[in-house]
């Protein structure tokens, strides 16, 4: 699953997300969701959440 549907997205789950500084660099942090951020049912470029340790960005990457 790609994250760009916010239905597909919970909390606990495992996600790779790119950080704003990340962006050019396409590099991807894992973490755990704690918060859904962005509010629309779709975004092209990702969800925005929160993960656990506090760090934001955009989900690329579901892990199930």
């Amino acid at each position: 699953m790609n994250g760009q549907k916010r239905s597909d997205i919970k909390p606990g789950l495992e996600v790779d997300i790119v950080l704003k500084k990340d962006q050019r660099s396409g590099n991807v942090t894992r973490g755990v969701v704690k918060d859904l951020l962005t509010k629309s049912p779709s975004h092209p470029h990702g969800i925005k959440v929160r993960l656990e340790d506090g760090q934001v960005g955009r989900v690329k990457n579901i892990h199930t």
